[in-house]
C-alpha cells in the first residue's frame, strides 16, 4: 500500500514539474511572440516596409457581408489632401491641409489627435481643372521613433514620433535649385538604414541621399534627365549593386545607393510627361506602368562589367496605370488602366499577356491574405481574389464621403483593419475573419 502511494505521488510530482516547465517556457516566449505580432501590426510608410504594397497579415475575411465589413470608427479633421496613412508604435500618421496650411498629424488608434505640425506652404494652381487637387499627397514615413515628411513645396522635415517636436528640416527647392513641380511634391520619402532617399529634381541634385539623423547630404545625382516625376523610391539588388529606383517626367532610372552613381535609365514618355506609378523591382527585372495611354513594360537589367544595360522584354498598351499603383503577386501584376485601357487588369508579368480585364473605372489598390482591395476613384471598394484565373469579387461597398474630390488616397490593411481616407475623414473597417 505504501509503495503504491509513493508511486502515485511520484507520478504527480513528475506531471507537476512538466506543467511548471511548460508554463515557464510560455511566459518566457510570450514577450517575443507579442513583439512579433506587434511588428506585423505596423505599416510604417507608403506601401509598407518593403514598398511592395502587400500586407503579410493573415486571418482576414475572405468574403464580405452584404454592405461590406463593419465600420469601427471614423477619424475626422484631416483637411484636404490625398495622403495615405502610416502606422507604427501605436500611432497613425497622415497629412492634410486646413485653410491652405498643410499639417502632419499623429492620432492614436482610437482616432484621438495626439499632435499636428505645419509642414511648409501649400501648393496652389490657377488651372481650373486642377484646382480641386489641393492638399498633401505624400505619406509620412516612420523609422525608429522619428517621422519624416516632404511638404508640397519641398520642405522636408523630421519630427519626434511621439511628440511632434521638429528635429531638422531642409528646403529642397532652395538648396538644390529646383523648380516647383506642376502638381507640387508628392513623393513619400524612403528610409534605408541610415539613408534617406528623396528627389528634389533640381540643378544641384535630382536624386539625393541624406543622413536620416541630421539631414546632411551624403550624395547627389545630377545626371537624371527631365523634370520632377511623382513616384516614390523603391530599392533592390541588381547583381552586386543595391539601387534606388525612381522616375523623372520622361524616364525611369536606377542609381547606386552607396555612391549615387547612375546605373541605368529607360525612356518612358507619355502624353503629359508625367510618370506617377512606382516601379516594381524583382529578381533582375523592373516592371513599369505609365498612364495617359502609354501602358506597361518589362525590362531585364543585365549587369555587364561596371554597367547595367536595360533590355526590353515586352511593352503593351494595356494597364496604363495612372497613380493607383500595381501589385505583383505570384508572377502576375494587378492594377487599373486609365485613358488607354480603363478598368482593372491582370497581366502575366513575364509576357504581358492579359489574363482578365474588368469594370470601366480606375483606382488604387493594396493586397492582404490572398486578396486584392481595389478602391475605385468614385468610392466603390471591392474585395477581389488575387488570381489570374478570373476576376472574382468577394464583396463590395460604397465608402462614405469625407468631403469633395476623388478617392485617390491609397487604402491600407494593417492590424486586421482596413483604412480608407477620403478628404477630411478616415474610415476604419474591421476585416478580421
Amino acid at each position: 500500500m505504501t509503495l503504491k502511494l509513493l508511486h502515485t505521488i511520484g507520478h504527480k510530482q513528475i506531471i507537476l514539474r512538466v506543467l511548471t516547465t511548460v508554463v515557464i517556457s510560455f511566459l518566457l516566449l510570450s514577450p517575443d511572440q507579442n513583439s512579433a505580432a506587434q511588428s506585423q501590426d505596423e505599416w510604417p510608410c507608403f506601401h509598407g516596409p518593403d514598398r511592395t504594397n502587400k500586407s503579410g497579415e493573415t486571418g482576414l475575411l475572405q468574403r464580405w457581408p452584404s454592405g461590406g465589413p463593419r465600420l469601427l470608427l471614423t477619424f475626422e479633421g484631416l483637411g484636404e489632401g490625398y495622403s495615405s496613412v502610416s502606422i507604427a508604435d501605436g500611432l497613425l500618421y497622415t497629412a492634410g491641409s486646413v485653410n491652405k496650411q498643410p499639417f502632419v498629424y499623429a492620432f492614436d488608434l482610437k482616432g484621438k489627435l495626439v499632435w499636428k505640425k505645419p509642414v511648409g506652404k501649400a501648393w496652389t494652381t490657377t488651372a481650373s481643372w486642377a484646382s480641386s487637387y489641393t492638399g498633401p499627397r505624400s505619406t509620412p514615413t516612420y523609422d525608429n521613433g522619428v517621422v519624416y515628411f516632404l511638404g508640397e513645396m519641398g520642405r522636408l522635415a523630421a519630427f519626434e514620433a511621439k511628440t511632434g517636436k521638429e528635429i531638422w528640416q531642409r528646403d529642397l527647392r532652395e538648396e538644390f535649385i529646383a523648380p516647383v513641380p506642376e502638381y507640387g511634391y508628392a513623393e513619400s520619402v524612403m528610409i534605408d538604414g541610415n539613408n534617406l532617399y528623396v528627389r528634389p529634381a533640381g540643378k544641384k541634385g535630382h536624386q539625393i541621399c541624406l543622413d536620416k539623423k541630421t539631414g546632411k547630404l551624403i550624395w547627389a545625382n545630377t545626371r537624371i534627365p527631365g523634370i520632377e516625376g511623382y513616384t516614390s523610391p523603391v530599392t533592390g539588388m541588381i547583381g552586386s549593386y543595391k539601387q534606388v529606383t525612381g522616375a523623372s517626367a520622361v524616364s525611369y532610372y536606377g542609381v547606386d545607393t552607396k555612391t549615387g552613381n547612375f546605373l541605368w535609365k529607360v525612356d518612358v514618355i507619355n502624353q503629359q510627361d508625367c510618370n506617377i506609378s512606382d516601379a516594381v523591382l524583382f529578381k533582375d527585372y523592373v516592371f513599369i506602368s505609365s498612364g495617359y495611354a502609354l501602358g506597361s513594360m518589362l525590362y531585364k537589367l543585365n549587369v555587364s562589367g561596371n554597367e547595367i544595360k536595360p533590355e526590353k522584354i515586352w511593352e503593351s498598351k494595356l494597364m496604363d496605370n495612372h497613380h493607383g499603383g500595381v501589385i505583383l503577386h505570384n508572377g502576375y501584376v494587378y492594377g487599373s488602366g486609365s485613358r488607354g485601357s480603363r478598368g482593372w487588369h491582370c497581366l502575366d508579368v513575364m509576357t504581358g499577356k492579359l489574363m482578365w480585364k474588368a469594370t470601366n473605372d480606375e483606382g488604387c489598390i493594396t493586397y492582404a491574405d490572398g486578396m486584392l482591395y481595389t478602391l475605385e476613384q468614385r468610392g466603390t471598394m471591392r474585395l477581389v481574389k488575387a488570381s489570374p484565373e478570373k476576376y472574382e469579387v468577394a464583396g463590395e461597398f460604397k465608402v462614405p464621403s469625407g468631403g469633395t474630390g476623388m478617392y485617390w488616397a491609397h487604402p491600407v490593411v494593417c492590424g486586421k483593419r482596413l483604412y480608407i481616407r477620403h478628404a477630411d475623414k478616415l474610415f476604419v473597417y474591421d476585416v478580421s475573419r
